[in-house]
């Protein structure tokens, strides 16, 4: 995929903006509200000190030089008392910041991952590759985001505090040197712009190699045995050593730039030291000040230099936090996208039959391609009876599959059926969530079941799974490591009635259960009163089915009629 251009523009900061907004107005609004007025008032006291720390300075130095021992000591017991209540002031600040970045880290990642699960967004983004590693941008990324952008925001307000605190200190000392600190923090906030501009787009890009690597670690973990067995080690060694070298070249270009900025900012901050003394340092010996003005002038000119020059400073910060914005607003644009693909995803869908009814439908593979696999079904499956989907065409299958359940939107016609809470759906390669055994099989919005429901559903089943036996249903597992690919389709037809549907949709299960365990599954789903459509590769026949549609390759299909019989145990 080629790299996207990192950019923040006016909509994103709008965006940006916005959430602020939210946060501040959500339940956890109050504590927020009062989390940033303590910052507020404790960073004027921090700007009170420094302003006070600066004349004690100035003083304890004038004593010095005047060789007063009273007065020296006078105030370096005052320079002792500014420094413990500006370390107070400025623990408490810190604390109350970073509360402030966890609160609002805690709702803005709540909020993110409500919406990255609700109108199937996760589903989307993966079908279209339209932005990569969401996971990283709904973790690492919020959490600079947070912290980041509370972080310069309190910035901004304490270098405008500054500002005011310092200006009058430095006009006083000479006007001539605040009006030299102003045009320096200019003429250096623009050249390190210039310098460091780059940094934006590569800090965006390595975000993505780190993350391109670590998915290609996650992959290792998770197939380690097909891995071992097929002894692929060695292209897989190949594939992270690409990914490392990706992230590697792109880190080197940041270092490059990083040093050119650094010879560049390295110089700035030390001429700061200096250029205040060029000023002073004559007055004094003239006469004209005291020696202590000398310190003065260069911490109020390193401070309010240091106030308008935030961009010297904190420019990789900056660049960071740029690429931060950008990827979190692609991730913002793909999920609107995503919301939008969703509504389409049910073609024509209306959710109160009490009958499955397609009606002229057509499928296609995608919005990208046009190949045709379905044209013009016409076919009513009725409540009681069952159905067997067959055809030499799996993706057609599946297609018609996903569209039953709204998530196929590429074609044309319509869908009445029943509400999604009366239909189930048992993929192929089923999904078992962690959890315990009761967890599992525990309907979504229902209390959980009784002991008796599931061994009488284990038992109609006859499918044993670990703590079955021993009547162990609240131990957390992972199904997908403890079950093979069989007890995996059972456990998963088990929660599927347990939900107590009218039509209950089976993906070619042949896959992995003989025909004793199919007809036994499929006289369970009689017993439950549900109506079986079974998807198939046809190797069974349509014996025992009440009707077959059989979808050709060219999308053509036929409906045939059956008598059907009991499915035998």
């Amino acid at each position: 995929m080629p790299d996207k251009k990192a950019a923040v523009s006016r909509e994103t900061l709008y965006r940006l903006g916005r959430v602020v907004r939210m946060f501040l107005r959500s339940k956890t609004g109050s504590r927020a509200r009062w989390l940033l007025a303590g910052l507020l008032t404790l960073m004027l006291m921090i700007n009170g000190m420094n302003v006070l720390n600066s004349y004690v300075g100035r003083d304890f130095f004038s004593a010095i030089e005047a060789r007063d021992h009273a007065g020296f000591v006078r105030q370096a017991w005052l320079y002792v008392a500014v420094f413990a209540g500006s370390t107070v002031v400025a623990v408490f600040f810190r604390f109350c910041e970073e509360r402030l970045a966890l609160l609002w880290r805690e709702w803005q990642t709540q909020r993110v991952v409500r919406g990255y699960l609700d109108k199937h967004i996760y589903l989307h983004l993966k079908e279209t590759g339209s932005i990569t590693n969401p996971d990283q941008r709904m973790t690492e990324d919020i959490r600079a985001l947070t912290t980041t952008s509370l972080s310069f925001l309190l910035m901004i307000l304490n270098g405008t505090f500054t500002t005011i605190s310092f200006s009058g200190v430095l006009w006083s000392i000479s006007p001539i040197l605040f009006a030299v600190a102003v045009i320096y923090a200019a003429a250096g906030s623009c050249l390190t712009f210039w310098l460091g501009r780059p940094l934006i787009q590569l800090n965006y890009q390595q975000a993505d190699r780190e993350a391109d690597f670590r998915s290609e670690l996650i992959y290792v973990h998770q197939n380690a045995e097909g891995l071992a067995f097929t002894r692929d080690e060695s292209r897989m060694k190949d594939r992270l050593a690409a990914r490392i070298d990706q992230l590697v070249g792109n880190f080197r270009k940041i270092i490059s730039v990083n040093r050119n900025l650094n010879f560049f900012t390295g110089g700035y901050n030390y001429m700061i030291q200096l250029i205040p003394a060029l000023f002073v340092a004559p007055m004094f010996i003239a006469g004209g000040v005291e020696f202590g003005v000398i310190g003065q002038s260069t911490m109020a000119f390193a401070t309010l230099v240091g106030a308008f020059s935030l961009v010297v400073t904190q420019f990789q910060s900056i660049s960071s936090y740029a690429s931060v914005v950008a990827r979190l607003s692609e991730l913002v644009d793909a999920s609107e996208s995503a919301v939008v693909r969703d509504s389409k995803s049910c073609l024509d869908c209306k959710m109160d039959a009490e009958r499955i009814i397609y009606s002229r439908l057509c499928l296609r593979a995608s919005d990208t391609d046009e190949r045709l696999l379905l044209e013009n079904l016409d076919a009513t499956f009725v409540p009681g009876r069952t159905v067997l989907v067959t055809g030499p065409n799996p993706s057609a299958k599946m297609a018609l599959f996903r569209a039953t359940a709204g998530l196929h939107e590429a074609g044309s016609g319509s869908i009445q059926r029943p509400p999604l809470a009366k239909m189930a759906f048992v993929l192929e390669q089923p999904y078992l969530p962690p959890g315990s055994l009761r967890e599992v099989l525990t309907p979504p919005g229902v209390e959980p079941l009784p002991d008796a429901t599931i061994l009488g559903i284990l038992d109609e089943l006859k499918l044993e799974v670990p703590g079955s036996t021993k009547h162990d249903f609240d131990s957390q597992r992972r199904w997908d490591d403890v079950l093979n690919l069989g007890e995996g389709q059972l456990l998963a037809i088990a929660r599927a009635l347990l939900s107590a549907p009218e039509f209950i949709f089976l993906d070619h299960l042949e896959s992995a259960l003989d025909s004793d365990e199919f007809a036994l599954v499929r006289a369970a789903i009689s017993r439950h009163g549900a109506s079986a459509v079974v998807f198939s590769d046809g190797r069974s026949g349509g014996n025992g089915y009440d009707a077959v549609l059989h979808i050709a390759a060219d999308g053509s299909w036929k409906w045939e009629e059956k008598t059907a019989a009991p499915p035998a145990v």
